[in-house]
């Protein structure tokens, strides 16, 4: 638990992002526009030191909720410079709710040590792992919009999503595109240098299958896309198929390991 692993400094910096992530969160419709957009930047920021804190200010550690936490972070960087493209996007209280729950769970679960041998390249490997998490949680999110939006338009609502269905489906295709990119240099990387990040060659562990499962629902739903012209709600559900086996992969399988065999590796 962090109580035994984390220092003060991480406490109080975690501490504040959560809190600071709650008051969008919790008030949303109490708070206006520019006090909501402030305080949820002041989250970021917050979210972003304990991020580099625990990277690089105490001894390196990981595990799955830091790797969530990684990944709240980057979606928020996401909706940071997507609102200076279209300022009516409307999904700030569940994205700062996503942020508060992560800090929390990283709080809890701060992960295992990194071996003092690791190559220099696993930071890295983990780096592009990351960021395909980030790039396919933006791209669900993405398509709950999309899929909201699409409900309230055939019920003769005013859809709420602040920003255009078709808007909405060319970025959430361009995030699953530019994931499947970054899932597959990763995929590559660890099958080619297994051995060189983490002493030891390619094997096909829960990790490794349910990777190359998500890697080949991603692909099959970009070729029907591109091929057959998938679309609407049968194309999220392969998104999310897809995504979740993703995050069976890595946080799925450090989860059993971490918390429900209380193991390192």
């Amino acid at each position: 638990m962090i109580l035994t692993s984390s220092s003060p400094v991480s406490w109080v910096l975690a501490l504040a992002a959560a809190v600071a992530y709650a008051v969008p969160a919790a008030a949303a419709s109490r708070l206006g526009a520019a006090a909501a957009r402030n305080a949820l930047l002041v989250a970021w920021l917050l979210h972003g030191a304990v991020l580099v804190w625990g990277l690089w200010g105490d001894a390196p550690r990981f595990g799955f909720a830091p790797a969530l936490s990684m990944t709240a972070w980057l979606v928020l960087t996401v909706y940071a410079v997507e609102r200076q493209l279209f300022p009516q996007m409307q999904s700030r209280w569940v994205l700062a709710g996503l942020g508060a729950a992560a800090i929390v769970l990283a709080m809890l679960f701060p992960g295992q040590p990194l071996h003092v041998t690791a190559s220099a390249w696993l930071p890295l490997h983990l780096a592009l792992g990351i960021a395909c998490y980030g790039l396919f949680a933006a791209a669900v999110v993405h398509a709950w919009l999309m899929t909201r939006a699409e409900r309230h338009i055939r019920q003769a609502e005013d859809p709420h999503s602040g920003i255009p269905l078709l808007t909405l489906e060319r970025l959430t295709f361009r995030f699953v595109t530019a994931g499947f990119v970054l899932l597959t240099a990763t995929l590559l990387a660890g099958w080619l240098f297994g051995e060189t990040l983490y002493g030891r060659a390619w094997r096909w562990d829960h990790k490794a299958v349910f990777s190359m499962l998500s890697w080949l629902t991603f692909a099959t739903l970009l070729l029907g896309r591109a091929r057959f012209g998938w679309r609407g709600r049968n194309a999220v559900r392969v998104l999310y198929a897809g995504s979740a086996l993703l995050l069976l992969a890595y946080v799925g399988s450090r989860f059993v390991l971490e918390v429900v065999l209380g193991r390192s590796a």
